[in-house]
């Protein structure tokens, strides 16, 4: 009887509740987290090595996660049926300012869980950005860093976002699919990172 919990796929999860939000928002988990989503069902012992930590601190961290149900068992990946398995528990995970504005512990949790991933996604940036030599002249040709400047109203810039938002799943859907049929060849992780605000001078 296999008792693990299916992995829901596409179907996305909004945090609401504030002990999720802080559980999610350290620095280690949102780091295991992200390694997970990219690397798919992992060992404790791999994602110690990839986020360069202690195999007890890693596994500490991993049922913190569990806890709050963001983060699953995963079946095992390997002749060692002892070993547990660890995946993402959703593609998409999302939260929001809205659901934490009432209290001032709320607001201070997540601001500072959106400060830390955009820390890391800074972190990522520069990392390819010291070895885009390495990438080679099309991927580097294809790579973008822009910035633009609109002038909206709220409506639009949920409108745009909802836009952009389903453009951008349309590829990801694209690649799943033709991986799927064998074309690999060429694939690689890609990150786009995404903030529209607005601002004032």
């Amino acid at each position: 009887m296999n008792d693990k919990q299916p992995k829901p796929g596409d179907e996305p999860r909004r945090i609401t509740d504030l002990g999720t939000l802080k559980a999610f928002g350290h620095p280690l988990r949102l780091k295991i987290y992200s390694t997970l989503r990219v690397a798919g069902p992992s060992t404790a012992s791999q994602l110690a090595g990839q986020v360069d930590e202690a195999v007890s601190l890693v596994s500490y961290h991993l049922r913190k996660l569990a806890e709050h149900g963001l983060i699953v068992e995963a079946d095992v990946q390997s002749e060692d049926a002892r070993e547990r398995w660890w995946q993402a528990a959703q593609d998409t995970l999302s939260f929001r300012h809205e659901d934490f504005k009432d209290t001032p512990e709320g607001v201070a949790a997540h601001a500072a869980t959106v400060r830390t991933l955009i820390a890391q996604r800074d972190e990522q940036y520069k990392t390819y950005l010291d070895q885009q030599a390495a990438w080679g002249a099309e991927w580097r040709k294809a790579a973008d860093q822009s910035d633009f400047l609109a002038r909206l109203n709220p409506a639009e810039l949920t409108r745009l976002n909802a836009e952009i938002h389903a453009l951008i799943k349309t590829y990801e859907e694209q690649g799943k699919a033709a991986e799927a049929a064998g074309d690999t060849a060429g694939r690689e992780n890609v990150a786009v990172h995404l903030a529209s605000f607005p601002f004032r001078l």
